[in-house]
Formats: structure tokens, sequence, C-alpha cells
């Protein structure tokens, strides 16, 4: 699948062509980053830390597969994700590119990486994962999911379609977070980026496609949020079975949205690691 993405460009003008390094030495790798956004999310919930990030390397923030401006499919499977990502990789022929997956984003990006350690798929350099663990996930977004179903055809106003999913989603956040995903049509009225429909039917997607696969000998940094039910006991054993280099740093009071709500703590754990060197 032919995903859309936004580049930064790196603003290192003494960088040749990020596609082409594999210089280990240097003390800030400037090898290619992707970011992977979570379910509901798109590349446009990463601007301002893709823009960031790219001071010394060029960054790639994808649009998955029903999301964002991507093609629509009537299949949406972690499965999916990984072979597209794989797609996009060679297409571009990036070379050992590093990896950023926050929750959904993060389950596509550590299988990927499992995948790529038996030479399944092309190598990547090191990951970051915000906020998620490797294993199975339960599918608890009906009402997100329900309130994009609403019927939207009287809706004149952001506000308006604010007010009707309120009902569905009381927290402001999930809302605003949700509405990123509205666009205004030609014709008036409003309509969704997302592929609704194919999602609710995709209460599978986060079955438990880790169990059969060996770990990982690659440099990893997981980022959790302190007051997230994403983490739970457990998984931080679970993580360094399959990823034993691990590094995890848990943020106090930080939820599932730490790029957002610790935007400066979370930029500041993630420049510490790309500037570290590979083992």
């Amino acid at each position: 699948m032919n995903l859309n993405y936004k580049f930064y460009k790196s603003q290192n003008n003494t960088q040749s062509d990020s596609s082409s390094h594999s210089n280990n030495d240097s003390k800030s790798d400037p090898r290619p980053l992707i970011i992977l956004h979570g379910l509901f999310g798109s590349s446009r919930n990463w601007v301002s830390i893709a823009k960031s990030l790219s001071k010394n390397r060029d960054v790639y923030a994808l649009d998955l597969r029903n999301h964002g401006d991507s093609p629509w499919h009537d299949t949406h499977s972690l499965e999916d994700m990984v072979e597209d990502l794989r797609e996009f990789i060679e297409a571009r022929n990036l070379d050992h590119p590093i990896l950023l997956g926050h929750s959904m984003g993060g389950l596509v990006t550590m299988l990927y990486a499992l995948k790529a350690e038996k030479n399944e798929f092309p190598p990547v350099a090191r990951i970051i994962i915000q906020d998620i663990a490797p294993r199975e996930y339960p599918f608890d977004y009906d009402k997100e999911v329900e309130s994009m179903q609403l019927d939207l055809s009287e809706c004149t106003s952001r506000s308006d379609v604010d007010e009707k999913m309120k009902l569905l989603v009381p927290d402001p956040f999930i809302r605003q977070f949700l509405q990123m995903n509205l666009e205004r049509k030609e014709t008036g009225g409003y309509e969704w980026k997302l592929n609704v429909e194919t999602i609710a039917h995709s209460r599978k997607m986060f079955g438990n496609l880790f169990r059969d696969l060996d770990s990982a000998n690659i440099s990893a940094l997981f980022l959790l949020g302190g007051d997230s039910g994403f983490i739970q006991e457990g998984d931080e054993e679970l993580i360094r079975g399959f990823f034993p280099k691990a590094t995890i740093h848990t943020i106090p009071g930080g939820n599932h949205y730490i790029q957002y709500t610790h935007a400066d703590e979370f930029l500041h754990q993630v420049d510490s690691f790309l500037n570290s060197q590979l083992d």
C-alpha cells in the first residue's frame, strides 16, 4: 500500500542523503526516523514533534492505512500495517531507519523489529515505543467508534459535532483528538478522514502476534505514562523478554498521550536516546 506521509528534511545542512548513512561512530545517529501514530491518529498529530526531531535527521511521519490521507482498505490488522511499513522502507531504500511508534504504531514497530531480527524484513537501527507492551490488547473503543458514526448532516459547525459527540465521549481531550480527523466537505457539512467502518469491524486487530516470536537484540527505548492504563504489572518483564537491551523510562503523571501532555520530557528522553552510541 502506498502510504501517505509528511517529510521533514534534516535541519543539519552538513548531512548527505539520509538514505545512505552507515556511520555508527558519530555521537548523533543521523539515520532517518519513521513515526507511526496510534489508533485514530495521523501524521498531523506529530507535526511539532517531527519538526523538533528533524534537527539532525530526516523524519517521515506516516499515515497508516485507513487513517489520514493514506488509502482505505477493507482489512485493518497489525500484519497489514507491518507489511505496509516494509513496503515503505523498501520503496525508499532507507538504510537502517529508526522507528518511533505510539500505541497501535508501537505494536507495529515492535512486530517489525522482531521480524527484521529474523531477516524477514529490511533491518532497523533502533526503536522507540510509546506506552504499549508486546502483548494482546482488547478493543475498548466502542464509544469512540460510535461517536464517529453519528449522523452529522445537521451539523453546521465543529461545535455542533462536539455537542453530539460528548454524549458518548465525555472527555474533551479525547474528543479533540478524534476531531483532528474531521474535515469540512466542499459541499458543506463534515466527514471523517478515518475509515471508521473498517476499524469498527476490526476488533481483533490487537490480537497476540508476539507469542511465537523470538527476542530482538536491538537498542530500544520504551517511554511509558505513569498514570496510563496501557501498562500493567508484569509488562516491563515482558518488554525485557522481547527486547533485552530495552531502556524503560516512566514519566510520572503521564497518560497515554505523553507526546502532548509531557512534550518537553518526551523530547528530552527521545533526544538523549537518539544521541547515545549504538551498542
